[in-house]
């Protein structure tokens, strides 16, 4: 199902320069077939559409009939070319590049834990093949989706971290092998830029919600918008005292264009929202929004002295340099996230 169209509208309006500047372009992304991926690409054809820009995209794909399947408006779509390929070796596209995107990863928790050697290499060789596809398809702007997982385990009295903040994920603890490969892709990122001249634009992003979220996957708020929707108990396992915080889709949108586009190359900017709550208290909120008759049932008490954990980002380079802002509240993108999903039913 599509976007709604006054998110798609939203993001045209908040863009409108940036994304005229890409008329004529050719833009290549992986990971456009993901969540932030069918945000881009849908986002990106509507301005094409609406301000006739002539702009064609490339999507990797392991399965591009697959694609056009589930997702017939952007995979059949004028504009688009799948281009089928492993992110790890794909055969070059044809041609020169203006823009690439490179958003491929796979968020699946149990890869981290079975396989995190496959992870690791996923996002390392991932980079070092789409970089080298950048240069050598004359693209002068490339975008890195990276991860707040670079920072490791965020220390309990850091309430929002910085882009400066200096911690690292455990070397030693195999489930980090996402924060760990992409803090080697950002490194690619800023080795290409030194030696080929690319501009390599990097987004380390946090947490998020809105249409495209599967509600069937290791995602918390996903999972407790489910639950509410189908009249469920909202189980939250542990004790519900982590915080997190929640960025709407469209915002994310503007904010990873507004990068590629007018971000510094090799700075990294954080994205996502700055207003955290404990993962009790946003079962609670969707409960409240969604089904009120849902119970929220925690797991288990905290522990004696039990510090919090926290994955909250501080986003004053974006907002201060870029001029981003959150615009849609956590309430309100729940309410919509669930609309999409067919609530009420």
């Amino acid at each position: 199902m599509p976007l709604p169209e006054s998110d798609l509208n939203f993001v045209l309006e908040s863009l409108r320069a940036e994304l005229g500047s890409l008329r004529n372009a050719r833009v290549f992304l992986t990971g456009g077939t993901g969540f932030f991926g069918k945000w881009l690409v849908e986002t990106l054809l509507w301005a094409n559409d609406r301000m006739d820009l002539g702009i064609r995209a490339a999507l990797l794909t392991r399965d591009p009939d697959g694609f056009r399947e589930r997702f017939p408006h952007l995979g059949t779509h004028p504009a688009i070319q799948l281009h089928e390929g492993d992110v790890r070796s794909f055969v070059f596209p044809t041609g020169d590049f203006s823009h690439v995107i490179h958003g491929a990863t796979d968020v699946n928790i149990s890869l981290h834990r079975q396989y995190p050697l496959l992870m690791l290499d996923t996002i390392v060789q991932g980079a070092r093949r789409t970089l080298d596809f950048a240069v050598a398809s004359h693209a002068s702007k490339f975008l890195f989706i990276s991860s707040g997982a670079v920072y490791g385990k965020q220390a309990c009295e850091l309430t929002h971290v910085p882009e400066t903040c200096a911690s690292a994920p455990d070397p030693m603890d195999p489930m980090a092998a996402n924060g760990e490969g992409k803090r080697l892709a950002e490194f690619l990122c800023a080795a290409y830029h030194r030696q080929h001249g690319i501009e390599t634009k990097i987004a380390r992003c946090f947490a998020f919600v809105g249409p495209y979220l599967p509600l069937d996957f290791h995602f918390a708020i996903g999972n407790f918008i489910r639950d509410a929707m189908l009249g469920q108990s909202i189980s939250v396992s542990g004790d519900g005292t982590p915080y997190r915080s929640y960025l709407y889709a469209a915002d994310l949108a503007v904010w990873l264009w507004t990068i590629l586009l007018r971000g510094e190359s090799c700075r990294p900017y954080n994205v996502g929202s700055e207003s955290e709550l404990t993962i009790a208290e946003l079962a609670r909120q969707v409960s409240h929004i969604v089904n009120p008759a849902a119970k929220v049932a925690i797991a288990a008490p905290p522990a004696p002295d039990h510090k919090p954990a926290r994955y909250v980002p501080l986003t004053e380079l974006a907002q201060e340099e870029l001029g981003l802002r959150e615009t849609v509240s956590l309430a309100e993108a729940i309410r919509r996230t669930a609309q999409w999903h067919g609530w009420p039913r």
